[in-house]
């Protein structure tokens, strides 16, 4: 591992940040950023965040090739939830669950 990033406490679902987290797995760094760049999903510019901040990260080493990054662990677990209610028919509440995540970057450096 030659660099990391965590992003903690985002308000995204999961599942979501997931799906994007998928995408770039084993990538290289451009590459990844370009693909999180279009992708339409909403968690997309968040992973990407997560990413700039990995590269950055490694750029502060100097025995580091940015350019020879690559995507080696990527990784979304679940946050704290903010539980509201919300009324339902016949008097009654449902709970709304507002789910949060952690994404977990970390980046290698392999020859291309």
């Amino acid at each position: 591992m030659i660099a990391r990033a965590k992003g903690r406490f985002i308000r995204v679902a999961p599942r979501k940040a997931q799906l994007a987290a998928d995408l770039i797995r084993g990538k290289h760094a451009d590459e990844a950023l370009s693909m999180l760049r279009f992708t339409p999903k909403s968690a997309a510019a968040t992973v990407e965040r997560v990413l700039k901040s990995a590269i950055a990260n490694a750029e502060q080493r100097d025995d580091v090739n940015v350019d020879n990054l690559y995507v080696s662990k990527a990784t979304v677990d679940g946050g704290p939830m903010l539980k509201r209610f919300r009324p339902a028919p016949h008097g009654r509440a449902v709970r709304i669950r507002k789910r949060s995540c952690h994404i977990t970057i970390e980046l290698d450096e392999k020859e291309r």
